[in-house]
């Protein structure tokens, strides 16, 4: 079996190791274009070694952004500071991915480290819309409905955004349908209460998913990948469960997805969510063996003998990292060392590598 320092091909894409950015908002661009924090950000983590990088939950539209603060790609002029990032990444070995999101019902609030509430038109806000007029909870505004010709308009903003990140230079483009956003109230039963095309069934009730995902593959040039993030489970009775998830990843393998970035919950602000070191790997692991479809899996993987046992057990094919490269950018140079693996420093931190480190 592979370890965590092997590389990864997917598509023509070959990721250098199994080491992933978790993608992770910073509340901190303005009309969604990255500035110097995101290049600092970004580029840190990438010079530390980690194989692919998952820029942040980007909107796809003005209204599709939980923040004001969230990057964006709906507008032409906002390509270039995502390409800054991009370039630079690729020079240290890094893979960058994008994940193109939509808010939905969970848009219009504050700043992340801010009370967790809608915020009103004289606050900043604007309304935000959903597959049925249900609010989050308490402190958040009801969003509205969004009709036959709205979900369309949804469709061709994911569409135009892949074609704009692209045009940035990323390698990999993530649907983001998972943490209570536009794409998982879809899903969800608990949220979606349409009597029509697209709500009721499973079938209908992943349509809009599939319909994205679809045309983003077309869209998307046919040698590199394409990931899906899913939250696998609601975490709370009658709701988005692991056995849909898997059906429906039987469906996005079918459409040309190349791998599922797996985590859980978002949905509901009451879930129960049993945290602990590890506690998603088991649904990347039953999603790559039922649906035979490559797996990464995050949540609370810290040290390196845990990532290497993920990947080497065949648990999921990457493992992603995110408070931990928070703590320290550089966990990927220092993991090398700790397993006995050979990983490229770059040569202005090459006084500091180990023996047998190479230089990039």
């Amino acid at each position: 079996m592979p370890h965590l320092f092997d590389p990864l091909k997917l598509r023509e894409l070959v990721l250098p190791n199994r080491i992933g950015m978790s993608p992770m908002c910073q509340y901190t661009a303005q009309n969604g274009v990255p500035n110097d924090w995101h290049f600092v950000h970004y580029g840190t983590r990438a010079v530390g070694g980690v194989g692919l990088m998952i820029v942040e939950a980007t909107g796809v539209a003005p209204e599709g952004r939980i923040s004001r603060g969230d990057l964006g790609l709906w507008d032409d002029g906002q390509i270039d500071g995502h390409a800054r990032i991009v370039q630079f990444a690729k020079v240290q070995g890094c893979a960058s991915a994008i994940q193109l999101a939509h808010a939905g019902r969970k848009a219009s609030t504050g700043l992340g480290w801010g009370p967790p509430k809608s915020l009103s038109e004289a606050e900043g806000g604007w309304k935000s819309v959903a597959p049925s007029a249900v609010s989050f909870g308490e402190g958040y505004a009801v969003p509205q409905e969004l009709d036959e010709t709205g979900i369309q308009k949804v469709t061709e903003q994911f569409v135009d955004a892949a074609r704009r990140a692209r045009q940035a230079g990323y390698q990999i483009v993530e649907v983001h349908a998972a943490h209570g956003y536009l794409l998982h109230e879809f899903l969800s039963p608990l949220s979606n209460n349409r009597t029509d095309a697209y709500g009721g069934s499973l079938e209908n009730r992943s349509r809009l998913l599939r319909e994205i995902v679809a045309r983003v593959r077309a869209e998307w040039p046919q040698e590199l990948p394409v990931f899906v993030r899913l939250s696998a489970t609601d975490w709370v009775d009658g709701g988005w469960d692991i056995e849909q998830t898997v059906e429906v990843c039987r469906m996005l393998k079918e459409l040309g997805v190349d791998l599922v970035d797996v985590s859980s919950a978002g949905l509901v602000p009451t879930a129960q969510i049993p945290v602990g070191p590890g506690f998603q790997t088991e649904f990347a692991s039953r999603i790559r063996r039922e649906a035979g479809i490559a797996t990464a899996t995050v949540g609370v993987i810290t040290s390196a003998t845990q990532a290497d046992q993920i990947v080497r057990d065949g648990q999921a094919d990457m493992v992603l990292l995110g408070r931990e490269l928070l703590r320290n950018p550089y966990w990927p140079l220092v993991a090398a060392g700790e397993l006995g693996q050979t990983i490229s420093w770059p040569p202005q931190y090459l006084r500091a590598a180990p023996v047998n480190s190479t230089m990039r």
